[in-house]
C-alpha cells in the first residue's frame, strides 16, 4: 500500500520560511518522479514543483523560482520543499504526489499524471 505523508506545515509570518517533507512508503521511491502541488480555498490545484527520480532535474513555475526549492533523499524515501520569502498568497494545503514516469517538463505540472497523493499539510502565511 502506497503512502505519502506530508509534514512541516504550519503558521508563519510573511517573509518567513518553512520546509515541507513528504515521506513515502510502499513503493520503490527512486522509480518515481515526485511533485508538490497546492490548493487554496475556492481555487484549483496548482503546480508547485517537481523533481526527477534521481534528482538532477527539477521544474518550478516562474513565480516560485528563487523562493522555493525541491529536493529529495532517496535513501530516506523523502522529498522536500523548502519555501522562503513566503507571502499570504502562498497560503494553501500543500500536497506531494508520485508518478512512475520519467521526468519530462511537458507533463510534470499536470496533477492528473500523478498516481499517488498524500493527504496534504496546511500552510498559512499571515500578513
Amino acid at each position: 500500500q502506497v503512502q505519502l505523508v506530508e509534514s512541516g506545515g504550519g503558521l508563519v509570518q510573511a517573509g518567513g520560511s518553512l520546509r515541507l517533507s513528504c515521506a513515502a512508503s510502499g513503493l520503490t521511491f527512486s522509480s518515481y518522479t515526485m511533485g508538490w502541488f497546492r490548493q487554496a480555498p475556492g481555487k484549483e490545484r496548482e503546480f508547485v514543483a517537481a523533481i526527477s527520480r534521481s534528482g538532477p532535474s527539477t521544474k518550478l513555475p516562474d513565480s516560485m523560482k528563487g523562493r522555493f526549492t525541491i529536493s529529495r533523499d532517496n535513501a530516506k524515501n523523502t522529498v522536500y520543499l523548502q519555501m522562503n520569502s513566503l507571502n499570504p498568497e502562498d497560503t494553501a494545503v500543500y500536497y506531494c504526489a508520485a508518478a512512475q514516469r520519467v521526468f519530462w517538463h511537458y507533463w510534470v505540472s499536470r496533477p492528473e499524471e500523478y498516481a499517488f497523493w498524500g493527504q496534504g499539510t496546511q500552510v498559512t502565511v499571515s500578513s
